[in-house]
């Protein structure tokens, strides 16, 4: 026994390595597919409901693309304004910014004790063209691979949605044997990622207006944008509220002058992120993500060095349903309550006589 147990330990060990390593080398199709789960799950609500109402399964899934499209849409004209708002102003804004990065470089340029040649002006120095082509081909390769990622991701919401591929069936054939088991945990994911999404959304939106209302107040350049910023960033966890502020702070520092405004403006971006998402966000989520504070920031450096970015915004929903399936096993039960921060309960047998 204490062989076989080692040799399981071994294998686990081995086994564990080679997934994650399955997982990054075949991202371009994992991403995509656990993407659309989380879409998809947002939608069985209401497939359900049209299913009660006896709608064809090809008029609900219609239905659900002209959803999708309508996002699209409002999303589509709201990145026009912004950037119509951007090319409206963008001479005198660039103008002001040449001048500020210009005082800011030279300022390090005379403590570091750096030199550059004579007449070369510091845009030519810092950014020559092999930069911008460089930053140019990078972005036809992000663009890229963004749309590929989008097409195959409403691909597989469509299956999903259609019942071609069915989640609770795939759970009930490899981690569970029982069905009842496999819809209660089914159940469960649906009911936990559902919730995550819909609070995620809410805070992002209004962290997203927030932004948006400060930078009118304190009349600084482009809200639009700023808001959408804003409201994107914050699904990356923890990582991308740090981004949106320090992001708007830098674009302050250029757009204000550096007195008591900037101050509090900086200060009042920082208390929207501080009052929604370490405020709200914790209370309207409640209990169900019951994660400690470790679990999530290495479950974000592990999702994040296997996909990027995409990584980082599924960290959480990803840590989670590994957390259920974990509770749902007597054996790995433990872990579970390590990843919530809850003491492992230990029952202790008494013998008797």
């Amino acid at each position: 026994m204490k062989d076989l147990r080692t040799t399981n330990i071994l294998l686990l060990i081995i086994v564990i390595p080679l997934v994650f390593y399955i997982l990054k080398i075949l991202s371009f199709i994992f991403i995509p597919l656990i993407m659309a789960m989380f879409i998809s799950i947002l939608f069985l609500p209401l497939m359900r409901w049209l299913k009660k109402r006896r709608v064809p399964q090809i008029i609900s899934i219609l239905i659900v693309i002209v959803i999708f499209i309508g996002v699209f849409k409002i999303g589509g004209e709201l990145v026009k304004i912004s950037s119509a708002e951007i090319r409206a102003t963008e001479d005198v804004f660039f103008k002001k910014a040449e001048t500020k990065i210009v005082d800011l470089v030279l300022i390090v340029e005379d403590f570091f004790g750096i030199e550059r040649v004579q007449g070369e002006t510091i845009l030519h120095h810092y950014l020559n063209e092999d930069t911008y082509a460089k930053k140019f081909g990078s972005t036809i390769g992000f663009l890229s691979n963004m749309l590929s990622m989008t097409l195959m991701t409403a691909f597989f919401v469509i299956l999903l949605l259609s019942e071609s591929i069915n989640f609770q069936k795939i759970l009930n054939s490899t981690l569970f044997k029982l069905k009842h088991a496999s819809v209660r945990t089914f159940m469960r994911i649906e009911n936990d990622i559902l919730k995550f999404i819909k609070v995620k959304f809410i805070i992002s939106l209004f962290t997203g207006v927030g932004f948006s209302i400060a930078c009118l107040i304190f009349d600084v350049s482009y809200p639009i944008f700023w808001g959408l910023f804003a409201f994107v960033f914050n699904f990356v966890q923890m990582i991308g509220s740090i981004i949106s502020v320090l992001a708007l702070a830098l674009f302050a520092f250029i757009e204000l002058d550096p007195s008591g405004t900037l101050l509090l403006f900086v200060l009042s971006i920082i208390f929207v992120q501080v009052v929604l998402g370490g405020v709200i966000e914790p209370i309207m989520m409640g209990k169900t993500f019951a994660l400690n504070v470790v679990t999530v920031l290495v479950m974000l450096m592990l999702w994040g060095y296997l996909w990027n970015v995409p990584g980082l915004i599924m960290s959480i929903p990803l840590t989670v349903f590994i957390k259920i399936v974990l509770e749902q096993f007597p054996r790995t039960k433990v872990i579970a309550d390590l990843m919530s921060g809850t003491k492992p309960q230990i029952k202790i047998v008494k013998k008797r006589g």
